[in-house]
């Protein structure tokens, strides 16, 4: 028996050191990016390259912000990545409620028409969306940013399989108990989908975080411009600036770190779980 369960160790032993080197090589280039901040050019192009800077400095974020609007592009970012997904909770976990524990006629091929739409490149509807979001009125603001990005298959599909795992003795002893049927959804369901939920936060607002092709599209002054097409202004035809990339890209990178280490458990847990039923 005490064999056994050594033995069993001993083979965890390689699969950990694994896995830890997995993980060790997934954060050099986030460690790059970090010393590279405090590295200047030459240093940063230099050959051999070097990993430790020979000296910290803080003018490449100096040179960061005397560059670009660095503190307007990081607000445009902040509101056009939670102003998508706080409303996209909303919107597509009702969708996917209504999918997972509503019968309606028809129900079965509106589902597949709206996984049709995630086999749609994005290349193939920005002239459609782009020309559409102009007639509206919504080109170069706010609502042109986050009104076309809140309903999403993927995330309909996500919270129809989060909600289809649950059982349905919930919902019928809340009916018998008087609760309607937003009650039911808002009380009792929704939070028990809450590692989908927070998965969801943190995907969407990564995801918008770093977009740099939707914002590019669809504004056009330079007042509301995001951080990905603040940093993207580093790199030119002929010349790129390390130093300042380097120390924007730190500094977009660090609320993403703080929003995965608040909400990893959750997030974890909602990979593992979302996809299993549905």
């Amino acid at each position: 028996m005490r064999s056994g369960k050594i033995k069993s160790r001993l083979i965890r032993i390689p699969i950990l050191i694994l896995f830890i080197s997995l993980a060790l090589v997934m954060l050099i280039p986030i460690v790059w990016i970090l010393f590279g901040a405090f590295k200047p050019d030459n240093e940063i192009i230099s050959y051999p390259p070097t990993f430790f800077p020979h000296e910290f400095s803080l003018k490449n974020f100096t040179k960061c912000m005397q560059r670009i609007d660095i503190i307007q592009y990081i607000k445009n970012s902040i509101i056009f990545s939670f102003g998508t997904t706080i409303p996209s909770l909303l919107v597509n976990s009702l969708a996917g409620y209504a999918f997972a524990r509503y019968e309606f006629k028809g129900k079965n091929i509106i589902f597949v028409i709206f996984l049709a739409t995630m086999m749609i490149p994005f290349q193939v509807i920005m002239i459609p969306e782009f020309i559409e979001i102009h007639l509206l009125g919504m080109y170069d603001n706010y609502w042109g940013l986050i009104v076309p990005k809140i309903a999403s298959a993927y995330w309909i599909f996500m919270m129809r399989s989060a909600f289809a795992g649950l059982p349905r003795e919930l919902e019928e002893a809340a009916r018998i108990d008087g609760l309607n049927e937003f009650g039911i959804y808002s009380r009792i369901m929704l939070p028990l989908i809450k590692p989908a939920l927070v998965t969801m936060i943190i995907l969407s607002i990564n995801g918008n975080w770093n977009d740099l092709l939707w914002p590019l599209i669809m504004t056009s002054s330079s007042k509301m411009r995001t951080l990905a097409n603040g940093l993207a202004m580093f790199v030119g035809a002929r010349t790129i600036e390390y130093g300042a990339a380097f120390a924007g890209a730190f500094i977009s990178l660090i609320p993403m770190l703080i929003l995965y280490i608040f909400g990893q458990k959750y997030f974890v847990e909602g990979q593992a779980t979302s996809g299993l039923k549905g």
